[in-house]
């Protein structure tokens, strides 16, 4: 067995395993910290794909930027040790149906679809070309998915507020 592959092994098993805990987890803080192991591991498996720049991205982005809120917002309402509810038989079984069909659906789609090269030439890879598509609004431009970003951060933080208040409606 490769190095490569061994750390590819290790990556998927982390994620796999922080993904479990992330969800599992009835403390909130410690599931925030597992979601972060996770979003590391994943630009892990990016960087290995030799997408340093999407692996960049996913540790500023999402391990940086969301979980760093989420973290910040828990702190700051003091709520480090408060424990979420047990979920409802009923919700759990709820989310259990929808991940079961999700990656059947995932799996249908990938089995059927025909994967063809495109004829689309490939983009430089020097700032000047990575700069101009990310500030371009046509349909290779990368401005929309930048602004989508900062509501998604925005919803980040007010959605992490709203589960770690103390007071609940």
């Amino acid at each position: 067995m490769t190095g490569p592959r061994i750390i590819f092994y290790i990556l998927a098993a982390s994620i796999v395993v922080f993904s479990i805990l992330s969800v599992t987890s009835r403390r909130i803080l410690r599931a925030a910290i597992y979601l972060l192991f996770v979003l590391v591991a994943m630009a892990g498996l990016y960087y290995m794909m030799n997408f340093q720049f999407l692996a960049a991205v996913q540790l500023m982005l999402y391990a940086g930027g969301i979980v760093v809120l989420i973290i910040f917002s828990i702190l700051l309402t003091s709520q480090i040790d408060s424990k979420l509810d047990p979920p409802k038989f009923s919700h759990l079984l709820g989310g259990v149906f929808t991940a079961v069909g999700g990656i059947l659906l995932s799996t249908i789609t990938l089995l059927q679809f025909v994967f063809k090269p495109s004829g689309i030439a490939a983009v430089g890879t020097d700032i000047r070309s990575v700069g101009r598509q990310l500030m371009d609004t046509n349909l290779v431009g990368y401005a929309l998915p930048f602004e989508v970003i900062s509501v998604l951060l925005l919803a980040a933080l007010v959605g992490s507020i709203f589960i770690a208040r103390k007071d609940r409606v």
